[in-house]
């Protein structure tokens, strides 16, 4: 983990995102305080999900694409 003021990346943003993306992590520093984390995103984050990850744990009600009764949209609406 470097630790890097925000003007020196202004200067070099190239050359700190190829840091970043060799997997090391910058701490962002403005007028000597950390202010902000950049780190590499997991390989895995990238993935899509599998499709039908929750089959079976929850059932869609015959009912759910109704209209909602006028007494949940005025709740919604604050009347």
């Amino acid at each position: 983990m470097i630790q890097v003021n925000a003007d020196e990346i202004k200067r070099d943003f190239p050359a700190y995102l190829e840091r970043v993306e060799a997997g090391e992590t910058l701490i962002i520093l403005e007028a000597g305080k950390p202010v902000a984390e950049i780190k590499p995103i997991d390989s895995d984050s990238t993935s899509l999900r599998p499709f039908g990850l929750c089959a079976g744990q929850f059932t869609v009600p015959d009912d759910f694409d109704e209209p909602l009764p006028d007494s949940t949209i005025r709740e919604f609406e604050g009347q």
